[in-house]
């Protein structure tokens, strides 16, 4: 290269790359202790309330609701569920269209916000990671670092938050209210539920039948 600031910009961003994918290999197999949501919040002068628990602590009906709320196409894409991309952009944005695993990728290395920068970033982290994680793990991971509110980060802080009782002690209702609250966690409280927050939970349990047969790839079927 003529410039040698060429050069070193090249190599920093080789630099950056190798650390992401390094990361993500490493979280397959060790939990992450921080993310850069939650170091924003920390910035923002508020107190963490977090604690990590396995998959299996987690009652079913949550990565369930979770599914049926977020991304009924868990089980069979591979990061990006381009026919909700399709459809979302057909109504004016990207509403609707993140996946699990991109809003995994936004909790873990991203921001915040909505922005077309942002989301062409999430994709190709989510394609890597489900590339490298299995999907039980991919949940497991997104279920302890999405935000339920300032400073509530994971599926037990906000269980023992809102509910006063364990992510395993979670019932069908208070699963279905916490995967309603996920879109807008500083907007929608899961204990206090607003009109609009009912409603979309109505039609979230009315989809639960239907997608607990296509999520064998994180719950077991009878």
């Amino acid at each position: 290269m003529k410039h040698p600031w060429l050069r070193h910009a090249a190599l920093i961003a080789l630099g950056v790359l190798a650390a992401l994918f390094l990361s993500i290999v490493a979280f397959r197999f060790i939990n992450p202790p921080f993310t850069t949501v939650m170091i924003a919040e920390k910035l923002k002068g508020y107190t963490f309330r977090r604690h990590w628990v396995p998959l299996d602590d987690i009652s079913p009906s949550l990565p369930l609701a979770v599914i049926a709320s977020e991304d009924g196409r868990f089980c069979v894409h591979w990061g990006v569920d381009w026919g909700a991309v399709r459809e979302a952009l057909d109504d004016g944005g990207f509403r609707g269209a993140s996946t699990i695993p991109m809003q995994t990728a936004k909790n873990l290395y991203l921001w915040n916000g909505r922005s077309y920068t942002r989301k062409a970033l999430e994709m190709p982290l989510a394609y890597v990671m489900s590339f490298i994680w299995p999907k039980r793990r991919m949940m497991e991971v997104y279920l302890n670092v999405a935000q339920w509110g300032p400073g509530i980060f994971g599926a037990e802080a906000a269980s023992r938050y809102y509910f006063h009782k364990s992510a395993a002690e979670l019932t069908r209702r208070e699963a279905i209210m916490l995967a309603v609250a996920l879109p807008s966690p500083r907007l929608r409280n899961p204990a206090k539920p607003s009109a609009r927050m009912l409603r979309i939970a109505g039609a979230v349990e009315r989809r639960l039948p239907i997608l607990a047969q296509r999520s064998n790839c994180v719950l077991p079927q009878p």
